[in-house]
């Protein structure tokens, strides 16, 4: 495996907001400054990764460099901690968002809500979780600027080894792999559930094994699954060998999740998807409302992965075009 050099990665990491038409010539000029001023200071007797790591030293955090050559101020804070203050808020939004939501509304759900008012409560509740996380987190920084904390460099003096590596680019063989072999996984799985089963039949007492899923899914419902994961493996190898994700494609892909999702939700919905005697018969007294609990977190399972597939590769598509 290669490794990259500090130099190459804080040429990556500081070209990452630069415009598309000056990127090619600003890094070509950022790395000439830096060999520039490295085999200066090897000339004088330092080491050559003392000088590297000394030079981007004082080069300083990339996003700022980057800044500079864009002439885009870095003003709303302040110049000291408006990257800390951004990537921070950021990150919350990211993670408390998509949690506040997931909470919510498999908390009303399991509450027995319709879907209206679930729409409506998550929607409202994401629009305050949003204010206050804004609010909260600006106050918190004109706090600590107004006040001088942190000796005015910041929460934490960047160094080189905050250097991101660069983001790969293209689809990789190791890609294509994990997803033939997770598509073989899961196909070897809904078949055992469904021809041996995971609960064998003398646990329960009966002559067959318990399955978890619906035998009665079996074989249309299940064929078309089947033919499905068969496309999916068909598209990771498509993208593998075109190297890269397309709008085409992630179109395709966006249809096939659909085509799982939606199935197996209104299965879901209409009491198709799970087997009904599962609950009942290896937990006889709380049965019906583990049932009816596990069949919510699977809607909500089943809903996340496809949103969370479609949105992933929607990402990796933008960022190749770019």
């Amino acid at each position: 495996m290669t490794t990259t050099t500090l130099t190459e990665r804080y040429v990556s990491a500081a070209m990452r907001t630069v415009p598309e038409k000056q990127r090619d010539d600003l890094a070509a000029e950022l790395r000439a400054s830096i060999d520039d001023q490295i085999d200066a200071r090897v000339d004088d007797g330092e080491p050559h990764d003392a000088a590297e790591r000394a030079v981007l030293t004082e080069l300083g955090d990339p996003d700022k460099l980057a800044a500079g050559y864009t002439d885009r101020p870095l003003y709303l804070i302040g110049p000291r901690y408006f990257l800390d203050w951004w990537r921070l808020l950021k990150l919350l939004l990211w993670i408390v968002l998509p949690a506040a939501a997931f909470g919510i509304a498999l908390a009303q759900t399991l509450d027995g809500q319709s879907l209206g008012p679930i729409i409506g409560n998550v929607v409202t509740t994401l629009i305050a979780v949003a204010v206050h996380l804004c609010f909260w987190t600006t106050l918190v920084f004109v706090i600590v600027e107004r006040t001088g904390a942190g000796m005015g460099k910041g929460f934490t003096e960047w160094t080189v080894d905050q250097l991101p590596e660069p983001r790969p680019r293209g689809v990789g063989f190791s890609d294509m792999i994990g997803t033939l072999v997770f598509l073989a996984v899961a196909a070897g799985a809904i078949i055992w559930d469904l021809t041996i089963g995971f609960v064998p039949g003398f646990v329960t007492g009966a002559d067959a094994p318990l399955s978890f899923l619906d035998p009665a899914l079996w074989p249309w419902w299940i064929a078309g699954l089947f033919i499905v994961m068969a496309l999916e493996a068909t598209l990771a190898i498509v993208v593998y060998l075109i190297g890269r994700w397309t709008p085409l494609l992630a179109v395709v892909n966006a249809v096939l999740a659909l085509a799982v999702a939606i199935p197996a939700l209104i299965l879901l919905a209409q009491g198709m998807l799970l087997n009904p005697a599962y609950f009942p018969t290896i937990i006889p007294d709380d049965g019906a409302q583990v049932a009816s609990i596990v069949t919510v977190v699977t809607g909500f399972g089943i809903a996340a992965i496809a949103i969370w597939d479609i949105v992933d590769v929607t990402l990796k598509t933008v960022r190749a075009r770019r």
